[in-house]
């Protein structure tokens, strides 16, 4: 790593952070560019993220990522935030421009960047998005915009038709999921279920056709018991691994003027550390 006194900043803020593998990923990628520069992982504790963001832009910091629990927060302490962010009601990066922040929202980006990098048509039929927090949202939003209508299913009904309201989609009980899985080309889980130290997510698979793809934003594990499930019957399964390595390169480009590429070198070093 190349590091001066005229080195570019950025990092990613989080509450906790030390899970988080977007260090690894760009400090990698700024490795692979021998770009002056460092990120940095950044534990800011909810109450203190709108002052640690705004001293971070007089600090000198190009930007930041930005994840749980403050992407909500993020998108109100920004000046100003790009057309996705604001559709997608939170803000995931910050960009620090003359003591202005600004902010986007990459998930829906990465997300669809995953997709076709695995081969699937975003647009190839209606989606059924499990869940109906920030990143439901931002996925719903990239799905619509790409040309697939969506539905929207979360255990609490009212929080999925305000989605639905918003984003625009079609609502059904937690309790269809498992029919209307023959329904859709695409099923989503956007919740932490599946993820470690969480109970898997209760889907049943028997209905859908040959053709459905099945995603998973959670990345810890690498295979969650949908994505297993999904691979047993022979169905395509996209992991949620490549939707964070996506939505990481505007960030870059923005911070470190350079527009990484995800490519498989990069996706066995985040791996590396992963369980399976």
């Amino acid at each position: 790593m190349v590091l001066t006194g005229h080195a570019r900043l950025a990092g990613v803020i989080g509450w906790p952070v030390a899970h988080s593998r977007s260090p690894r990923l760009h400090g990698t990628w700024l490795a692979r560019h021998a770009i002056d520069g460092a990120y940095l992982p950044l534990p800011v504790a909810p109450a203190d993220f709108a002052d640690c963001v705004r001293a971070l832009a007089r600090m000198g910091f190009a930007g930041a990522n930005v994840t749980l629990p403050h992407k909500e927060a993020a998108f109100a302490v920004c000046n100003r935030v790009d057309a996705g962010a604001h559709r997608a009601g939170a803000v995931n990066t910050l960009i620090f421009r003359g003591g202005r922040i600004i902010g986007s929202n990459t998930d829906g980006v990465g997300f669809i960047a995953n997709l076709r990098a695995h081969g699937v048509n975003p647009a190839a039929g209606p989606a059924l998005i499990l869940g109906a927090g920030g990143a439901a949202r931002a996925i719903g939003v990239a799905l619509v915009e790409a040309g697939a209508a969506v539905t929207f299913c979360n255990r609490t009904a009212d929080r999925a038709a305000m989605l639905a309201s918003l984003v625009p989609g079609a609502t059904i009980g937690w309790e269809a999921r498992h029919a209307a899985v023959a329904d859709h080309a695409l099923v989503v889980n956007t919740t932490a279920l599946g993820m470690a130290g969480q109970p898997p997510l209760d889907l049943d698979l028997d209905a859908a056709e040959p053709t459905l793809a099945v995603a998973d934003i959670v990345y810890v594990p690498l295979e969650t018991p949908l994505l297993a499930a999904a691979r047993a019957r022979g169905l395509l399964a996209v992991g949620g691994l490549g939707m964070l390595l996506h939505q990481a390169v505007p960030g870059f480009a923005a911070w470190f003027g350079v527009t990484p590429v995800v490519d498989e070198a990069i996706y066995r070093i985040v791996a590396a550390d992963l369980p399976a």
